[in-house]
């Protein structure tokens, strides 16, 4: 049976280094369930050490949490739902363990696999998310977004996104064959890669006004995302209120990290593969 929705408190949050547990300034009781976040993990048939690490997180922390939120760039790249190439087979079936098991699963389309579709959803029991969408965290009213919307800064991938987001795009990219389609994305990379090196650190940042727009038009008090790679932990104020933006941290080749959000606060757990 599914578990009951978890009850969540705001807490007053600090930047705090990258690695390692740190907690808020409430406690977690182990005997509280979580709801846990992550995002940009990238995962790829060369990185057979971080799926393994991904793997390990379904089969352990995961199955003792109330929920499972990704948000967004679970893969490096996402080609179709019938892409059934090695280890996407095992991540399907990994997925469906932990859905199986009660653990809830929410999925939101990243800069990278935003082709995630209907089909892997069905497969893996996962609940596909938009791209902003609000939720209620124990009365304070937050915000999950994948993180790139934030981005406005950078004007050529805000136009891009626009264009490969187009339904019609879309639909004429998956009518081709899945090794065209590969081909295309590989030529992507590699023009992604030498665009990404021309742009400084702060265009590929967000913009504050449009945090604080977003978070103004949901009502948010709280906002957590990824996409950028830079984890930290963020509280301002927003008309008057005192508000919070939680970046989530990317994976690496042996270690990952979650952040796990409870009813006693909130606190960032390393995830280390064995």
């Amino acid at each position: 049976m599914p578990k009951t929705a978890p009850f969540l408190v705001p807490t007053t949050l600090l930047v705090r280094p990258r690695y390692g547990i740190r907690c808020g300034p409430s406690t977690d009781h182990p005997q509280v369930p979580a709801t846990l976040f992550i995002s940009d993990l990238h995962l790829a048939p060369e990185r057979p050490v971080m799926i393994e690490c991904f793997l390990g997180l379904l089969r352990k922390r995961a199955r003792e949490a109330q929920a499972l939120y990704i948000l967004g760039d679970l893969f490096d790249a996402w080609l179709g739902d019938d892409d059934d190439q090695p280890p996407y087979p095992e991540i399907r079936a990994a997925l469906r363990g932990l859905t199986e098991s009660g653990t809830d699963c929410y999925l939101m389309h990243g800069n990278r696999d935003f082709l995630i579709g209907h089909a892997f959803a069905r497969d893996t029991g996962c609940k596909l998310l938009a791209d902003p969408t609000p939720v209620d965290l124990a009365g304070t009213p937050s915000l999950l977004m994948h993180g790139d919307l934030l981005c406005t800064d950078d004007v050529p991938y805000q136009k891009f996104r626009r264009r490969i987001r187009n339904p019609v795009v879309r639909r004429l990219f998956l009518w081709k064959s899945l090794s065209e389609r590969r081909a295309i994305a590989a030529d992507y990379r590699r023009k992604s890669g030498a665009a990404i090196a021309e742009k400084t650190q702060a265009i590929m940042d967000v913009n504050q006004r449009t945090v604080e727009k977003y978070m103004r038009r949901f009502s948010a008090r709280r906002l957590i995302h990824g996409h950028t790679h830079r984890p930290a932990d963020h509280s301002f104020t927003l008309d008057g209120n005192p508000v919070t933006r939680l970046v989530l941290t990317e994976w690496h080749t042996n270690r990952g990290e979650v952040l796990a959000v409870s009813e006693n606060g909130w606190k960032r757990e390393e995830i280390r593969l064995g």
